[in-house]
């Protein structure tokens, strides 16, 4: 089996050239014609020598997820269906905006951990994704979109939990950032998370991105039901994690993403507390609409109640944005993303059962 070099970031891919007994700035060469010029033939490669080429070609190779579904939403939004492997496939989707291009990437094929207002938890989990399938989405867009890097910002918001998955998920964001390669900075790439703490102070270590914590409710109370995960990881540890984490953060503050729950968590009472948990830690909030999917139990808050939400918090000194929805009309929309999983955890079967019993 041929070496897939999207696996390896700048030391990784230096090693296997040392391997192959070539010198380290054969790695250097190699990362700038495949990120930065999407070659994926090594027979182009023209600044390397011939026998080097047919070694590459001999032994290694450049691939990434192939193509399934390409579906683009009236706004320019722009949804891949990417196959990871026989049995899963997922979804990377593009936003277009003026002055930059965001590529929402996926990092595992499903989600284990089941928050109760996302499609991509309920299908259920069947496995991460290796380092060539997560920057593999990146070097799909670049080609596919052409242009000048049409990509100016990466998300890990996509399907599941990136910190779950950061043995494969590091060595990737390694390469968004290598001038090299894809010379993204910090500020540029976002991690989301639900609140993994461990994997929060391990991210804060190696690779400080910029960082969005999953919070969606002011109280452990709701934050129990809403993202199960609180129930280990509480609010007031999570916040301490936060805390650390901003000591070697690319921006000075945290990005809170909240979805907006109809008569859930979209009181006045539920923005005042908020408020007053904005005041420990530097922070702001992203308000995000719910995008509905079937048989999800909720509904979307109104725009009055999301503008009064955000008023509120304003009014408090809190920096609140209200997330656009786009890609909603292509099941694109954040929360909606559900690819196609063999799930493993067989989430999906017993909430279908749970569905013919009521």
């Amino acid at each position: 089996m041929k070496t897939n070099l999207l696996e390896f970031d700048t030391d990784g891919l230096a090693a296997y050239f040392a391997s192959l007994g070539e010198k380290p700035f054969r790695a250097r060469q190699v990362l700038r014609w495949v990120h930065q010029s999407g070659e994926a033939d090594f027979a182009r490669m023209s600044d390397l020598a011939k026998d080097l080429r047919a070694k590459l070609a001999g032994a290694a190779c450049v691939q990434a997820p192939s193509i399934v579904g390409d579906s683009t939403a009236a706004d320019g939004t722009r949804k891949l269906l990417l196959k990871v492997d026989g049995a899963n496939a997922v979804d990377a989707v593009f936003i277009p905006e003026s002055g930059r291009g965001t590529l929402c990437v996926s990092s595992q094929a499903g989600c284990v951990l089941d928050c109760a207002f996302c499609s991509t938890g309920k299908q259920g989990f069947n496995r991460n994704l290796g380092t060539a399938e997560i920057v593999g989405q990146l070097w799909l867009a670049n080609r596919l979109l052409g242009g000048p890097r049409p990509v100016t910002n990466v998300v890990l918001m996509g399907m599941g939990e990136p910190l779950l998955n950061l043995e494969n998920v590091l060595p990737a964001l390694r390469l968004m950032l290598d001038d090299n390669a894809y010379g993204l900075s910090r500020r540029r790439v976002t991690v989301s998370t639900s609140g993994l703490i461990p994997g929060m102070d391990r991210l804060r270590d190696a690779c400080p991105v910029a960082l969005a914590v999953s919070l969606h409710a002011p109280d452990d109370a709701l934050r129990d039901r809403l993202v199960p995960l609180n129930r280990k990881y509480p609010i007031r540890d999570l916040l301490k994690a936060c805390e650390r984490y901003l000591e070697k953060a690319p921006r000075d503050f945290i990005t809170f993403e909240y979805v907006m729950l109809e008569g859930v968590n979209d009181g006045d009472a539920e923005a005042r507390a908020l408020a007053r948990l904005a005041a420990r830690v530097s922070c702001k909030f992203n308000l995000i609409p719910f995008n509905p999917f079937p048989n999800s139990g909720f509904a979307r808050s109104s725009a009055e109640r999301i503008r009064r939400f955000a008023a509120i918090l304003q009014a408090k000194g809190v920096t609140v944005t209200t997330r656009k929805t786009r890609g909603e009309a292509i099941d694109a929309a954040c929360g909606q993303l559900a690819g196609d999983v063999a799930d493993r955890t067989r989430r999906s079967a017993k909430l279908r059962l749970t569905e013919v019993r009521a």
